[in-house]
């Protein structure tokens, strides 16, 4: 039946006293009818003392359930940091990516699981591994990791930190069984630690972790304490090796340039005198070939040019002076370098008197200073007539 119908009479929803009266309701009749109704619903009598029960009732449960309200409007305000990202899940499944920021969501319904994204995680591990050669070492690593992808960081494996420890552990311990012990503790740390950041990041890679490993760090590596010091001690004579070889080397780069340029030097010696020879054969060539013609001419004087010329080459590298006095059986030898030093650079003279002749044989010589130390060496002869 419909209200206002004609011929059914005026109602009021409100049950307002007068059917013309729109005005808004009483409160208090508004609580009571919803009281007497919900009395009515749980089984209550038609009394004066329920209904004024009910009426109370009716009150306090609308009161309940407005604060109920309330309080489920605000536990359906949250709010994501910055760093973080919200993974939103609606009676447990993914729905989306929540951003930064203030949002809603239905409370009871949805679930909103905030994953930082933007702190550098960091992952220790360590223990003792066995190397190539048989060898025991005791390994310390550190990664430093992020979260790329929240979805996949907390739904991919159980526990994607777990997940990433151990990949760390079998990652450094398959590199480190394929490595030499003076590779790990020594020289090759660096191609260890990027063989194990490599092995890592293709461990991670199948099992989608959502996970970008930042960095890998070698801590430390070094024997157990049992061989200690029989280790300390190889390394040591690693490092004597080390510092010999670089000596020789520095040695080796040292010498090699005087022993080059000594060679250098020896070849352009040789390369001198060769010139110098050739060029003395054919001076003499040339000299000789001046010689021919005048010796063809006049064989007796080119001979005694020669001659006297071969005795003033061999005479002036020697102090001593042989005089030959002619018409006599013998020679006088003359000590010319006591001469020359008693008489202080003085042209000494010398007189030569043989048996039963007064003549007098003057010979003259000439210093080696005065002539730039080259005298000539000849000695003129004179014929002395008796008196």
């Amino acid at each position: 039946m419909a209200w206002n119908e004609p011929g059914k009479g005026d109602k009021d929803p409100w049950k307002n006293k007068g059917g013309n009266n729109q005005g808004p309701p009483d409160l208090d009749d508004l609580f009571k009818d919803l009281g007497n109704k919900l009395g009515g619903v749980f089984g209550g009598g038609n009394s004066s003392s329920q209904n004024s029960g009910n009426n109370f009732s009716g009150a306090l449960f609308a009161i309940a359930l407005i604060a109920a309200l309330l309080v489920y409007g605000f536990s359906c305000i949250y709010t994501i940091k910055e760093a973080e990202r919200g993974i939103k899940l609606r009676f447990g499944e993914y729905v989306g990516e929540v951003e930064p920021g203030l949002s809603w969501k239905w409370t009871f319904i949805e679930q909103v699981i905030p994953v930082d994204v933007q702190t550098t995680r960091t992952l220790p591990a360590n223990g003792f591994m066995l190397t190539q050669d048989e060898n025991v070492v005791e390994v310390e690593m550190q990664v430093q990791y992020r979260v790329e992808n929240p979805r996949n960081y907390r739904f991919s494996v159980t526990d994607a930190d777990e997940s990433l420890s151990q990949a760390l552990d079998s990652a450094l311990r398959y590199v480190v069984g394929h490595s030499k012990m003076d590779d790990v503790l020594t020289s090759g740390r660096e191609q260890v630690r990027q063989a194990v950041w490599s092995e890592l990041n293709q461990i991670i890679e199948r099992y989608n972790m959502g996970l970008l490993v930042v960095d890998v760090n070698f801590k430390d590596a070094r024997p157990p304490e049992a061989v200690k010091d029989a280790f300390d001690d190889a390394i040591a004579a690693q490092e004597d090796e080390i510092r010999y070889i670089r000596e020789a080397e520095a040695y080796a780069r040292g010498i090699e340039p005087r022993a080059r340029g000594s060679v250098k030097r020896l070849e352009q010696e040789a390369l001198a005198y060769k010139e110098r020879t050739v060029l003395d054969a054919e001076g003499a060539v040339a000299r000789f070939n001046k010689i021919l013609p005048e010796y063809q001419a006049a064989p007796e004087v080119t001979r005694e040019r020669l001659y006297l010329g071969t005795m003033e080459k061999v005479y002036s590298n020697t102090s001593k002076v042989v005089v030959d006095v002619e018409g006599g059986n013998n020679m006088m030898y003359l000590p010319l370098d006591k001469i020359m030093n008693q008489s202080s650079g003085q042209t000494p003279r010398v007189i030569q008197t043989q048996p039963n002749d007064l003549s007098r044989v003057p010979v003259t010589t000439t210093s080696p200073s005065s002539t730039g130390g080259r005298s000539s060496g000849r000695t003129d002869r004179f014929s002395s007539g008796r008196n």
